[in-house]
């Protein structure tokens, strides 16, 4: 089946150096502060140990089948996500933009978290917190104000580092694929896997370190009975693994005609989960000394997920334990690294499908995203309300935006009866085929997500979030949601700045069959 009637202008696109590269790129998108900071509570409130059953079964059924989706898309198609979905479908381009959309919306916030990382990156030094994190955090760092609403006093000590983060991305993206995103990711991904065995194992030694283990993995199997466990789960998994916002399917469009698409994706899959783990290690293990230090067991501690664990618990974890200032050094630097990578391949994805749409030069895309984007986060985030928005936004994009972006992708794909046509696509290219099974899964999460998705929305809608005044969460909450569907409208009314939008897609259906066979009889002999 192909998509077009005459053949397109030739392409050049990037492409990563190898296999290697590419890997180490998908997993720094899948890497990210959520890893670190909500892995270890969630698995804490959802039944400890026993949370992992669930964890585990999400991953197979829905974080590797969606995974192997997107690469299987990017791949074939050849795109960014606008570009390939409209080549999956032409009526599928709008879904491509609503994904590059939210990405937009979590680069604006998730810069400013990780400039909050750099600067107490510099704080851990003398230990400024020390006396009061929650106070310091709060009140001197982000100078929070009282009221819930759209503030512009900007706050210095917040904005210069988001400045310097926005200035490092932008320089990254303008180097382009090969020799900014993938050198930044074959750099940054094994130091960080190195820095946080490091900081596991110093937390395990800390007194008290066991109980914090303990609290963590011990396992509560009446929690399995419980289905906001099991939503809790396959939520987990499919934030952690960067999927619906586009990235896999742009990084996937860079790799060679003739590369192995499914053997990466299990690689990327357990290794983002094994990272959470490691994570859970360090984060609770220091928990563990912290409840020892104060006599109190972990349970009664506050603070152990999101922003809280990262720049309140942590600190006090940091303040009174040896070697308090190098461990905690170490820790920020981990989450500036963890966040910069994630961040990068957002604007990568961002970047890429601009300059597919419009024919932008890598650099001028780079340029022009970063200072627009910088601008936003600015004036936006780094403010002595910017907390409050971030909070708002997140959960609106997060939650609702990922997840509508995930089922249009799936619904795309099956409308335009291209399921058969990735899986073939999939086992042609790789060691490990995919076939009738993978695609009654990827249904079935799509049905879960969309049970998600309502279920969430009408939470929303009637109980409303945190106690923020209703105005607000419907400007910045609902609207939000807005700009997330006028974007996915208004993007594919524009023209393509040349004839790439419609495909040959090649090889053929049919020549992918025989392929696919030569493939599965080579892998059985």
């Amino acid at each position: 089946m192909t998509a077009s009637t005459g053949a397109p202008a030739p392409e050049q696109r990037e492409k990563w150096s190898g296999q290697t590269a590419f890997i180490l790129a998908a997993v720094g998108s899948a890497v990210g502060l959520g890893n670190i900071w909500r892995f270890p509570g969630q698995a804490y409130e959802s039944g400890g140990g026993a949370f992992m059953i669930p964890y585990l079964i999400a991953l197979v059924t829905a974080g590797i089948p969606l995974l192997l989706l997107e690469n299987g898309i990017g791949h074939r198609f050849r795109g960014s996500a606008p570009l390939a979905l409209r080549r999956v479908h032409k009526r599928a381009e709008g879904v491509g933009w609503f994904q590059i959309a939210v990405s937009f919306v979590i680069g604006l916030y998730y810069t400013v978290v990780i400039a909050w990382a750099v600067s107490f990156f510099f704080f851990s030094f003398n230990l400024d917190y020390a006396e009061d994190p929650a106070g310091f955090f709060i009140g001197e760092y982000l100078q929070l104000g009282d009221e819930v609403k759209l503030g512009f006093d900007i706050v210095p000590g917040v904005m210069w580092p988001l400045l310097a983060i926005w200035a490092i991305a932008i320089i990254v993206l303008a180097l382009g694929v090969h020799n900014g995103v993938e050198r930044l990711n074959v750099v940054g991904i094994p130091l960080l896997v190195v820095t946080f065995i490091v900081l596991a194992v110093r937390a395990m030694m800390l007194d008290g370190a066991m109980d914090g283990i303990e609290a963590l993995f011990t396992p509560d199997f009446s929690a399995l009975a419980d289905i906001n466990v099991w939503i809790a789960a396959y939520g987990q998994v499919f934030f952690s693994l960067s999927l619906a916002y586009g990235v896999m399917i742009t990084y996937a469009s860079y790799r060679k005609k003739r590369s192995n698409m499914t053997a990466p994706a299990f690689v990327v899959a357990f290794g983002n989960c094994s990272f959470s783990l490691l994570a859970g290690f360090a984060v609770f293990g220091a928990i563990g000394f912290l409840a020892h230090e104060q006599g109190v067991s972990v349970a009664e501690l506050d603070g152990l997920t999101g922003v809280s664990l990262s720049f309140i618990t942590f600190p006090a974890v940091i303040a009174q334990m040896p070697g308090g200032p190098i461990f905690g050094a170490a820790f920020f630097a981990s989450l500036v690294i963890a966040g910069l990578t994630s961040l990068i391949s957002l604007l990568q994805t961002i970047s890429a499908a601009l300059q597919d749409k419009f024919g932008w030069h890598p650099r001028g895309s780079a340029v022009a995203v970063g200072l627009i984007m910088a601008t936003l986060s600015v004036l936006g985030f780094s403010t002595t309300t910017g907390l409050y928005l971030l909070d708002t936004v997140d959960q609106w994009s997060n939650q609702l935006g990922i997840v509508a972006g995930a089922i249009g992708m799936v619904a795309a794909v099956m409308i335009a009866r291209r399921g058969r046509e990735i899986a073939l696509h999939l086992s042609a290219v790789s060691t490990l085929g995919v076939g009738r099974a993978w695609r009654v899964l990827v249904v079935g999460v799509s049905l879960l997500l969309t049970y998600m998705l309502v279920r969430k929305t009408v939470e929303l809608a009637t109980q409303g979030y945190e106690g923020y005044p209703g105005e607000y969460l419907a400007v910045f909450g609902w609207g939000t949601a807005g700009f997330l569907v006028l974007i996915a409208i208004v993007l594919p009314l524009m023209p393509w700045h040349r004839a790439i939008a419609e495909f040959d897609a090649w090889p053929t259906e049919g020549q992918l069959e025989e392929a696919a066979a030569g493939a599965a009889r080579k892998g059985g002999a």
